[in-house]
């Protein structure tokens, strides 16, 4: 049973207009009868209407069991029209109900035009969200006088409603081509008149924009590697890179580590100074608080923005992106890590099922706020038990498989030095960034470097790097397109 119809079984909407001193909850009955008309007399609106509304959206309890009687005669692809309606209510007993063929043949003559079908449909789920906002808000405010529910219970249950109810709202039209080709052509020029040769966000780390050419509006990119490897360090230059550097806001989600202690990793990096020393194990000379404060000038004035809720839900990430992409202009999000947050609560103790759905719901909210979200995730142990040079794979993701399929790009940090099958010539701290998957673009490595002294990673110093990353968009393009989809490569 859908939730829309539970909530109607618990909450009667006429019951809750009486204590709004006996207002009519809002409604269309002519509207529906409109409606209904067309679907008997125009068969070829039916697939039209089917597919925006459903029973529930009908005020007048006959009309819904007339809507569900035709939706069932659709799904079998049997002719819609007054005489098989009429029998399929017959066969569940539901004719006399609804008022007999007598009525069916009145609706017939409320139709004016199928062409106004579009317009009336909209009226009737305008009229059917208005009623479950009612319904939704009187639930809350009724929990609300329950002292024995924790607040953050309450909070998290209403923005769950309210955003099942706005997923619901939510509809993308078909479009021509012609449109879609003219806003493609648009997006193209822009990219042309750019001096960086990037067409997304710039990451900060040259070797990574030469691959993606920077992060994609509405992707998910998922960055996994096993605990202490540099996942967190990882994302904490590249944040600061791009706020610090390129002036771009950034949204970072700690699920893991409080805000302060995520805030001195990166003084460490920014400043120089040894982490003992910013965590008070030793003490700093009065040079050293000069240092300190002079290297974060630029980063206090930076556009980074730090949320470090635990136990995140995913509803209330999602209502917080929105307002942080609104509002602040955020044109990256990451979240540090997937597998700590909160998916629906009817999922609870299904942790597989749980994590899919935080997978699929961190996608659809990068698509709807156009803006890529990079989510860290964990590797599962059997890495570390795996011979030869123990690199991760896809199949190492863990709990789900799901996070694969979600994901437009995922990356594995390897540290061979780590995992300790570094060869005698390698540089100290060097890693492979392995980018195992890429939607729109090459599947390789890209060799970088971690400080270990000022936790954090850095472009690897190679003559690969030799060629700034401003080189023009055709001539970068023209490397990339030197290799295979499928090669693996160093940068």
């Amino acid at each position: 049973m859908a939730k829309s119809e539970k909530r109607q079984q618990r909450v009667n909407i006429d019951a809750i207009a009486d204590d709004f001193g006996g207002r009519k909850p809002p409604q269309a009955i002519d509207i529906e009868e409109a409606v209904l008309g067309a679907l008997l007399l125009e068969p070829e609106v039916v697939p039209d209407v089917l597919d925006q509304v459903q029973p529930e959206c009908f005020y007048k309890d006959s009309h819904k069991k007339i809507f569900e009687a035709i939706t069932k005669l659709s799904g079998r692809n049997d002719p819609v029209d007054i005489f098989s309606v009429s029998d399929e209510l017959a066969k569940d007993g539901a004719l006399d109900e609804v008022g007999g063929m007598a009525y069916l043949s009145q609706l017939s003559t409320k139709i004016g035009a199928a062409a106004h079908v579009e317009y009336h449909t909209k009226v009737l789920l305008q009229k059917y969200l208005q009623r479950e906002l009612i319904a939704i808000s009187y639930e809350v405010q009724k929990a609300a006088f329950d002292d024995t529910l924790p607040v953050d219970d309450l909070i998290n249950s209403a923005e769950e409603k309210v955003f099942t109810l706005a997923q619901r709202n939510v509809r993308n039209e078909t479009k021509p081509i012609l449109s879609v080709i003219n806003r493609a052509l648009d997006q193209i020029e822009t990219n042309q008149q750019r001096e960086d040769g990037l067409s997304g966000v710039p990451s900060g780390y040259t070797g990574i924009d030469r691959v993606t050419f920077g992060w994609q509006k509405a992707d998910l990119i998922i960055l996994a590697a096993r605990p202490s490897v540099g996942k967190t360090a990882f994302v904490l230059t590249m944040a600061r890179n791009m706020v610090v550097d390129h002036h771009i806001p950034v949204a970072f989600f700690s699920l893991e580590m409080p805000d302060t202690q995520l805030v001195t990793r990166i003084m460490v990096s920014e400043t120089g100074l040894p982490s003992e020393k910013l965590r008070g194990a030793k003490k700093m000379s009065q040079s050293e608080w000069n240092q300190l404060h002079d290297g974060l000038n630029k980063l206090s004035r930076s556009p980074l923005w730090i949320d470090d809720t635990p136990s995140l839900s995913i509803y209330e990430f999602r209502s917080k992106a929105r307002r942080l992409v609104n509002k602040q202009h955020v044109q990256l999000i990451i979240i540090d890590y997937l597998q700590l947050m909160t998916g629906p609560p009817e999922l609870k103790g299904m942790r597989e099922q749980e994590v899919a759905s935080i997978s699929r719901s961190l996608k659809a909210i990068a698509k709807e706020l156009n803006v890529p979200i990079i989510a860290l995730s964990q590797l599962n142990r059997s890495v570390e038990i795996r011979g030869g040079n123990k690199r991760p794979q896809l199949s190492d993701l863990r709990e789900s498989g799901a996070i694969e399929q979600d994901a437009d790009i995922v990356m594995f940090i390897h540290r061979p030095d780590f995992v300790g099958v570094q060869d005698e010539d390698s540089v100290p701290g060097e890693t492979d960034l392995i980018i195992a998957k890429h939607r729109n673009g090459a599947v390789c490595d890209v060799k970088m470097r971690f400080l270990k002294d000022e936790v954090k990673f850095v472009d690897y110093n190679d003559r690969s790097f030799a060629e700034p990353v401003q080189a023009s968009y055709r001539d970068v393009q023209s490397k990339m397109n030197m290799f295979s989809p499928n090669d693996e490569f160093d940068l």
